[in-house]
């Protein structure tokens, strides 16, 4: 019996020592959307953080598809070592199991949920030729010209496809959705005059708001954003269910070490409330998250339960 406690002790120790010498080779983060978006923003930023403070390198690996999944999946079958990580987010795990075809994966099971960055609203844009100056006009032509407008989103399953999804039943409109395979890329199409609005990220957009080669017409806060001063919010023009953020987080496999999780939430926070990433992200209407591990994982649960029925109700599909 004494024999079996120094075997459990030394097993804690060796354990314990085998975390505190993480990360002793570089750390693969995944970013499942195109680069461009702001998964793949607030992947970058944070790993730069992780890389300084760590002193090891943290490298964004772009691997877009199926809305987050494919690259979600590549995470969860990989090992619980805490070399590759992902940018995880309410696309990925919470709207897209809730989709009719599901995920291959458990959003709560498969993974460990590290800590929340934070994120940015919905944004609904249009091409700078259509014909509508705010939504009561968009809304008007989409009825009047019903099947003729196409939006764009990151891609199936994604929190910009359930935005425009819900916004399209409660104003009892039709408008094509094109998926792709990051908010980056529909943006372009758009910009390019190949779809005529996109429903995606604030931090993907604000650019191209700001140069004036897209229009804003709603955004899914609770109230204006100081930055935005002259886009209405869909609340205040009627769609009061249409108010949500577009979160993005930090994951992994499940079963990792808990003192590698907590150091890398401790890490994590502390990356996002540096002066200097706070200014970088204000403008996108980001606030940054301050959960603990295990406050965070609470709040994946949460979102599951919480989207679920909404995803059921828009009708949106993964095919």
């Amino acid at each position: 019996m004494t024999r079996f406690f120094v075997l459990i002790l030394f097993c804690a120790c060796a354990n314990t020592a085998w975390a505190q010498s993480w990360p002793a080779k570089p750390v693969r983060i995944i970013a499942p959307f195109a680069p461009g978006g702001s998964a793949d923003t607030l992947g970058r930023v944070v790993a730069q953080k992780l890389t300084e403070s760590l002193k090891e390198n943290f490298v964004v690996e772009n691997r877009p598809g199926a809305g987050g999944v494919i690259g979600s999946e590549a995470v969860a079958k990989a090992p619980p070592d805490g070399y590759t990580l992902l940018v995880s987010g309410v696309a990925s795990h919470a709207v897209a199991p809730a989709l009719p075809r599901g995920t291959p994966y458990d959003p709560l099971k498969d993974f460990t949920h590290i800590a929340l960055f934070g994120g940015p609203p919905a944004v609904l844009v249009v091409n700078p030729n259509v014909p509508a100056q705010n939504l009561k006009e968009f809304v008007g032509l989409l009825k009047k010209e019903p099947g003729k407008y196409s939006y764009g989103s990151p891609g199936n399953g994604t929190h910009g496809q359930l935005v425009a999804e819900l916004f399209k039943h409660l104003a009892g409109v039709d408008m094509q959705h094109v998926p792709y395979k990051g908010a980056s890329n529909a943006m372009a199409d758009l910009i390019a005059g190949h779809i005529q609005a996109a429903s995606t990220t604030l931090s993907t957009a604000s650019s191209q708001i700001h140069g004036g080669r897209a229009r804003a017409l709603a955004i899914s806060t609770a109230n204006r954003l100081p930055e935005y001063p002259n886009v209405p919010t869909y609340a205040e023009m009627g769609y009061k269910d249409l108010v949500a953020t577009i979160w993005f987080s930090l994951s992994g496999p499940a079963g990792m070490p808990a003192d590698i999780v907590e150091r890398l939430n401790a890490e994590v926070r502390k990356a996002l409330d540096a002066p200097d990433t706070r200014e970088r992200l204000r403008p996108e209407g980001i606030e940054p998250g301050r959960l603990t591990a295990a406050e965070f994982s609470s709040f994946v649960a949460s979102e599951v339960k919480r989207w679920a029925p909404i995803v059921k109700a828009s009708g949106a599909k993964n095919d």
